[in-house]
């Protein structure tokens, strides 16, 4: 009984040592100041008539290129899609403030972990429903096209496939904001096998994990909480297959299609296919990363992207969740 009390009270000891920890980290970046800009363009469009182009032109001329005619924004203005658009626009993201407060907290976390980036100018547009194109980083912008997120079943996008339309959500928009920053950070070399493309990507989920912690998992991964949920019970049934077809080490680039990239659902080749969730090989790439991360709590995140993928597997020592 003395013993197990023992033991007890050192794991109890643990967990407080960690939220300390946690708390300690939290306060250091809630204190780091961040001047966001916000620039509601998509109004200002919205609201603006040709004799208004001038002064447009004249406050963002990043978006007006010079090898187009006025005619051709005269045009758009009054262009029955386009206004169309910004109505709905208008009416999905009349209060962008909870949008504006996560952003910041998000550049404050990025702040924290990579002090060299500079906090740009946010932009809101409405454009065209580019949904490849949904968030452009420049040195001095962040241009957020929110025609992109009015909704998975919203009219604009019936002619999409079902599982893009599924990202055409407002609750994504943190999400491919903090992942176009870790496609920035993540560009070291990776190996040409199976597993390190699913290290890579891991890397990638973890820095978004990292910069927006405050958001629910499930949306860090671009997953549903369904998804999730599916990817962690069998997340021991997922390796074992990865392990038993030999797939680790293979190079075969259609593993690439099944497992990492946009798609409807995974491809095992199995009647349960339509059940997966898709891309479940950056979910393991994930696990395989916090595995390595709790086992190595002082290793920075610059340290972490530069480190190859076989030593990170090696020193995970990861073990599937059951």
């Amino acid at each position: 009984m003395c013993r197990f009390y023992i033991k007890s009270l050192s794991f109890l000891s643990l967990i407080l040592l960690f939220a300390c920890a946690e708390e300690k980290v939290n306060n250091e970046i809630n204190k780091i100041e961040v001047d966001l800009e916000l620039k509601r363009f998509d109004r200002a469009f919205a609201e603006a008539s040709p004799s208004d182009l001038p002064n447009l032109k004249n406050e963002y001329p990043f978006l007006f290129p010079t090898q187009f005619h006025d005619s051709i924004w005269v045009a758009k203005m009054q262009d029955t899609l386009q206004i169309e658009i910004q109505n709905e626009v208008a009416q999905k993201f009349s209060d962008f403030s909870k949008h504006y407060q996560d952003i910041e907290l998000f550049y404050k976390h990025l702040k924290y972990y990579f002090p060299e980036f500079s906090v740009p100018s946010l932009i809101t547009i409405a454009e065209e429903v580019d949904y490849k194109n949904k968030v452009i980083l420049t040195d001095n912008f962040l241009l957020i096209s929110l025609d992109n997120y009015l909704g998975k079943n919203h009219r604009f996008y019936e002619g999409i496939y079902s599982y893009v339309a599924e990202l055409q959500d407002p609750n994504y928009l943190l999400t491919d904001i903090a992942e176009k920053y870790a496609r920035e950070l993540n560009q070291h070399k990776q190996g040409r096998n199976f597993l390190s493309t699913m290290i890579h990507y891991g890397k990638l989920r973890y820095i978004i994990q990292e910069l927006i912690p405050f958001q629910e998992a499930h949306l860090n991964l671009h997953y549903t909480a369904d998804e999730l949920k599916w990817a962690k019970q069998n997340e021991t049934k997922i390796w074992e297959y990865f392990v038993e077809k030999d797939l680790l080490y293979s190079s075969d680039q259609n593993l690439n299609e099944r497992f990492i990239n946009l798609a409807p659902y995974s491809k095992f080749y199995l009647e349960l296919d339509p059940e997966s969730p898709p891309r479940l090989g950056q979910f393991i790439g994930l696990r395989i990363v916090q595995d390595f991360m709790e086992k190595n709590p002082n290793v920075k995140m610059d340290e972490l992207l530069k480190l190859k993928e076989d030593n990170l597997f090696k020193q995970s020592a990861y073990k599937p969740q059951k």
